[in-house]
Parts: structure tokens; C-alpha cells; sequence
């Protein structure tokens, strides 16, 4: 089971500091791309960035060096609460583009076909 940690632990804070890094240094690339992003400004995902790095570095760091270890099992939290919220940012503009579109089909089938 200690192994298996271990293997998560280094991807998960792989893909946070990845994440974070793209969150503080490459956003505006992204925010081309992902229209989701562009609802909030640059300083806004800067910090939610930098939060996902160090959350990144407290799931190895301590438990590496066994300096504070309880750190590790706070990071993963922390790791965990911002995927949540940023999954329902994405959720919640998901589906007023869903909604949005599911009223443009029906009404383009039956109510005001072209």
C-alpha cells in the first residue's frame, strides 16, 4: 500500500505543479483555447496556480524528507477541494452551454425551423 501512495502521490503532485504552472505562466494560451477560462481574469487563476504548486510540493516534500509529515495528507486535501471547485466552475459552464443548446435544437426543430 506503501508503494502504491508513493506512485500516486508523485503523479498527483506531478499534475499539480504541471497544472499550477499553466495556471500562472501560460494562461493566456489556454484561455484562447478553453472558453471556460475566460470568464475569470488572470489574477484570479494565478492564485489558484500557485496554490496548486505548493500543493504539489507538500505531496512529496514532507513525507521525503520527514519534515513535517502532516503536511502531506493537507496537501491532498487542499489538492482535492480545488479540483472540486474548479470542476464545478467548468460543471456549471458546461451547462449553461448545454441548456443554451439543447434550446436551440428543439426550437430549431419545432418551433422556428430554418
Amino acid at each position: 500500500m506503501n508503494i502504491l501512495l508513493w506512485v500516486l502521490q508523485i503523479a498527483l503532485a506531478w499534475l499539480c505543479i504541471a497544472g499550477g504552472y499553466f495556471q500562472i505562466f501560460k494562461i493566456e494560451p489556454m484561455q484562447k483555447n478553453v472558453s471556460a477560462m475566460r470568464k475569470l481574469p488572470r489574477g484570479l487563476w494565478a492564485l489558484p496556480g500557485a496554490l496548486n504548486c505548493l500543493a504539489g510540493v507538500g505531496l512529496v516534500l514532507p513525507g521525503a524528507s520527514n519534515v513535517l509529515p502532516i503536511l502531506t495528507p493537507v496537501a491532498a486535501t487542499i489538492a482535492s477541494a480545488e479540483s472540486i471547485l474548479i470542476s464545478a466552475f467548468y460543471v456549471c459552464y458546461g451547462v449553461a452551454m448545454a441548456i443554451m443548446a439543447a434550446f436551440i435544437a428543439y426550437a430549431r426543430f419545432a418551433l422556428a425551423p430554418l
